[in-house]
């Protein structure tokens, strides 16, 4: 988080909800706030994201050596091919009162209404935003846990997947860097949700986590046990079009 059907999911779940222990994902189909996978625990999908993080492998971080953003192609390739980039796709998704430069693909403004990482409403306006598109689970940390051993189609397909995509201040997420669960999350309100996310993207990808990184999502999960686990997005390999250095 397709992406054409993107501008008619419900918009994440963020930060109306009390706190973790309240924390549910919203629905749809491809983002964090999608619908819940399986799980055990009582519920549609309760406990699925604690059960996902404790299914984890564990490795230690290999070197960050090699690493490029140009590992993972292009920034913002139309990888589900609705002749949108993948950035306004997750404009369109997230942003509320959007308005485009022509047609419904290119975004000029928008208003990210409730921050999922600072709780602040923040204004998008094409060529000098305020609004960044995160990659939940960073493309350098994902390299060090497994992408470095891919092929290229699987890291763009990775870089461009609206599951592991969410539009957040940039002030914010740039604190936010290339840090994992065990060095960086936000505050307590959108925690679970965010976790739960990260969660989602290792599993489908099949990329590795620390032991800290591990213990600090089953830490941020037991406080909301029947968090769901997001599931969705795009599939985990890039039309053959595509290519990366």
């Amino acid at each position: 988080m397709r992406l054409r059907s993107g501008a008619a999911i419900a918009a994440l779940v963020m930060l109306s909800v009390a706190g973790c222990k309240q924390d549910t994902m919203g629905t749809g189909d491809s983002g964090p706030g999608a619908t819940a996978g399986g799980g055990s625990g009582t519920g549609s999908g309760g406990g699925a994201a604690l059960t996902a993080a404790e299914s984890l492998t564990v490795k230690g971080r290999a070197p960050k050596t090699g690493y490029s953003r140009e590992r993972f192609g292009a920034a913002w390739a139309d990888t589900d091919s609705n002749s949108c980039d993948t950035r306004d796709d997750i404009l369109k998704r997230d942003l509320k009162q959007v308005k485009f430069t022509d047609g419904d693909c290119k975004v000029s403004y928008g208003v990210l209404e409730s921050d999922p990482y600072s709780g602040k409403e923040v204004i998008y306006k094409r060529g000098a935003s305020l609004v960044d598109i995160d990659h939940l689970v960073a493309l350098s940390d994902a390299w060090q846990k497994g992408a470095k051993y891919w092929d290229a189609s699987k890291r763009i397909a990775l870089a461009n997947d609206p599951l592991n995509l969410l539009a957040a201040g940039a002030s914010a997420n740039r604190s936010k860097g290339d840090g994992d669960t065990a060095t960086w999350v936000p505050p307590k309100a959108y925690r679970c949700t965010y976790v739960a996310a990260q969660v989602a993207v290792k599993k489908k990808y099949g990329l590795w986590v620390t032991s800290a990184e591990k213990a600090a999502m089953v830490k941020v999960l037991s406080t909301c046990s029947k968090q769901a686990l997001p599931t969705g997005g795009n599939p985990t390999n890039a039309p053959a079009r595509f290519h990366a250095n």
